[in-house]
Parts: C-alpha cells; structure tokens; sequence
C-alpha cells in the first residue's frame, strides 16, 4: 500500500488490575483511616460526633422547654383539650354506685369513653363497689 501511513508506536497497556487487587487496597485504606471504629483515630471521631450529636439534642430540649414555658406565661396551653368536664365527672360519679348501670352505658349517656372515666375518676372501682372513697374515709388513728 503506497502512501499509507506508518502505525504509530503501540500504546503501552496498563497491567490489569484483578478484584483481589481493589480489595487489597480498599483494606489498606481502611487500616490508615480515622472512620474505622477499630482504631483509637476512629474511636476518637466517633466519640466527638457522639458528643457533639449529644450537645444538639440537649439545645433541642432547652429550646423546646423554653418555647413552651413562653407560650404558657402568654396563656396559651399546649395539648389535646380534655372532654372530661367538671360537669361530666360529677355525673358520672353520682351514676356509678347504681348497680343497674355499666360503666360503659354510663360513658355512652355522658358522651365519653370508658377509658376517659378510669382515667378522670381515680376511686371509680371503689364507687363501683358501693364503697366509701378512700378521700371521704376518716383518718386511721
């Protein structure tokens, strides 16, 4: 072929790198890093970030009792408004020595749960058993 032109030098190739190589490596990287749990350096990172994460949360919850205490000193209350009215408890109180009566049929005609008046009358199993009322006991001398 006349007039064609030489082939350059050919190109060196780089030996192949196989994956016992790479992970050769990557262990040896690992040995000298400050991420490696194994190691004081890496003991130490992870110490500070723990401390540091730990410092965070506190300022979190400085800052949250903080803004609750603001919101009580200007009247607002935080929480889910109770259904359990004085009114109700009253109620419910003067139903539950009635034997013809369920708590549940007593919760039902105040418009309530069951479990709003176990938790709003504390003595409601002594009032259920036709009970004196541990506050309404006289003292024991």
């Amino acid at each position: 072929m006349a007039g064609a032109a030489t082939d350059p030098a050919p190109r060196r190739r780089r030996p192949r790198r196989t994956a016992d190589h790479r992970t050769t490596r990557i262990e040896q990287a690992a040995d000298h890093s400050a991420g490696c749990p194994n190691t004081p350096g890496g003991r130490l990172v992870f110490h500070v970030f723990a401390a540091l994460a730990e410092f965070i949360r506190e300022l979190i919850v400085i800052g949250t009792k903080e803004g609750l205490a603001a919101a009580r000193a200007r009247g607002r209350v935080g929480g889910r408004p109770s259904v359990a009215t004085e009114e109700i408890i009253r109620a419910a109180r003067d139903l539950l020595p009635d034997p013809g009566r369920s708590i549940t049929s007593i919760a039902e005609l105040l418009g309530v749960s069951p479990g709003t008046l176990y938790n709003h009358i504390p003595d409601l199993r002594d009032l259920r058993a036709g009970a004196v009322p541990r506050q309404l006991e006289a003292p024991a001398r």
